[in-house]
C-alpha cells in the first residue's frame, strides 16, 4: 500500500494577487514617507548653505577686523565686488625721545626702538605710522613720499625690540603719530566675489594674498595666492562707510547662496578701526 501525502502550496494567481498587495500597500508607504524625506533634505541643504555664508562672513569680519586704519577700499569690475585691505599681524610703540634709537621724521631714519615687550617679525614685513589714507599719508601710495609704510630690512625673528626699515629719500614716514603707534602690516588682502544669478552653481566667494600692494586696485589681483571660500553665490554685496564714528568706520557684507531653487542670504557687519 502506498503512502500519502498531505501538501500545501500557492497558486500562480495567489502569488500575483500577493504582489500586487504588496505594491499598494509600498505605494502608500512612500506616500507618507516622501514628504517627511523631502524636508529633511530641504532642511540639510538650507542648513549647509547658512552654514558655508556664516563661515565665509566670520571669516572676513575676523580679517577685516586686524585692517591697517583707513585701508579698506570697495571696488566693482565687471559684475564682481572686490574688498581690499592692508592686513596687519601686529603693532606696537615706537621711541619718539629719550636716550635710544629714535624714530626721526625729520631726516631719513634706517631703525628705531620698541617701546615695551618686542615684535615678533617676518620677512617682507612692512612698517606703518599713522596711516590717514588721504593724500600726503596714504599706505596705498607706494613708492611716493606719501606713503605711510617702510620695508623691514632685518630677519625673520623673535621679540624684535629693534626694528631696521629701509629708508626712503625723503624721511621715512611722513607724519608722526601722536601715540606713537606703529603697525606691522603682512600685504595686502583682497575678497572677491563674483556672483551669478542665472546660475548660482557659478558664483564663488574667493580670497587673495600674497600680491604686491599698489596705488590702483587690482581686479583681480595677480600674481596672488587664493583661497575658495565659497560657491553657489547668487547675489553678494560689501560697502565700506568710513566715517560712522569719529575714529572708526564700518563694513557691510551680503551674502546670498542658492542651490535647489532655495536661497539662503546673510547680512553681517564689521567695525573697522581707524585710529592710526
Amino acid at each position: 500500500m502506498r503512502p500519502t501525502f498531505n501538501t500545501a502550496g500557492f497558486t500562480l494567481i495567489e502569488m500575483i494577487i500577493v504582489i500586487a498587495i504588496t505594491a499598494i500597500i509600498g505605494s502608500m508607504v512612500a506616500l507618507f514617507l516622501r514628504a517627511p524625506l523631502e524636508s529633511y533634505v530641504a532642511q540639510d541643504r538650507r542648513a549647509r548653505l547658512a552654514d558655508t555664508a556664516d563661515t565665509a562672513l566670520r571669516r572676513m569680519g575676523r580679517d577685516i577686523r586686524l585692517a591697517l586704519p583707513n585701508s579698506v577700499r570697495v571696488t566693482s569690475a565687471g559684475g564682481v565686488v572686490y574688498l581690499e585691505f592692508l592686513g596687519t599681524r601686529s603693532g606696537g610703540r615706537y621711541r619718539a625721545q629719550g636716550g635710544g634709537d629714535i624714530l626721526d621724521f625729520t631726516v631719513p631714519d634706517n631703525s628705531f626702538d620698541v617701546l615695551g615687550p618686542g615684535i615678533d617679525m617676518k620677512v617682507g614685513d612692512l612698517i606703518a605710522v599713522y596711516n590717514l589714507g588721504i593724500p600726503g599719508a596714504d599706505a596705498w601710495a607706494v613708492g611716493t613720499p606719501g606713503s605711510t609704510l617702510a620695508a623691514y630690512t632685518g630677519a625673520t625673528a623673535l621679540n624684535v625690540t629693534n626694528i631696521p626699515i629701509a629708508p626712503k629719500p625723503t624721511p621715512p614716514f611722513p607724519l608722526a603719530s601722536p601715540g606713537n603707534r606703529f603697525q606691522v602690516v603682512e600685504g595686502p588682502v583682497t575678497y572677491a566675489c563674483a556672483p551669478n544669478q542665472a546660475n548660482p552653481a557659478l558664483g564663488t566667494l574667493t580670497r587673495y594674498w600674497g600680491y604686491a600692494i599698489a596705488a590702483a586696485k587690482p581686479t583681480p589681483p595677480a600674481p596672488a595666492s587664493s583661497a575658495l571660500l565659497a560657491t553657489n553665490v547668487s547675489t553678494c554685496n560689501f560697502t565700506y562707510q568710513p566715517g560712522v564714528t569719529e575714529r572708526g568706520g564700518l563694513v557691510s557684507m551680503t551674502l546670498s547662496l542658492s542651490q535647489a531653487n532655495e536661497t539662503v542670504s546673510l547680512y553681517a557687519t564689521t567695525q573697522v578701526s581707524n585710529q592710526p
